[in-house]
């Protein structure tokens, strides 16, 4: 499965468009994390648990699109958008939604 942000896969004509895919993901950061990283805000440096949750919540939102164009019948993902936001109370959740079109492209 190709999954690409541009409208087109190069080398390969778009035979047919199965329509919008999307994949979404709601990940709970929870309290020691929210903890070390205030911390890190203040001393400086990355927060590895925030990475470690949005690097989760990306493979699962990206996983739900392909399986989605899967079921549809496609082989490729073209125009794939991600987003971020930053949910609930006092921010406490972290989604990832991943928006895209499935198609048919020749060749793959």
């Amino acid at each position: 499965m190709i999954l690409t942000t541009t409208p087109t896969i190069e080398g390969h004509a778009i035979e047919q468009y199965h329509g919008i895919v999307i994949g979404e993901a709601v990940m709970g950061a929870n309290v020691f994390k929210d903890f070390f990283a205030s911390v890190r805000d203040i001393v400086g440096g990355r927060s590895g648990a925030y990475e470690d949750e949005l690097t989760k919540a990306r493979k699962l939102a990206f996983s739900e699109l392909e399986q989605e164009a899967r079921n549809m019948g496609a082989n490729a993902v073209v125009g794939i958008d991600i987003d971020y936001e930053v949910m609930g109370d006092k921010g406490s959740m972290l989604m990832v939604s991943i928006s895209g079109t499935a198609v048919r492209a020749a060749g793959l």
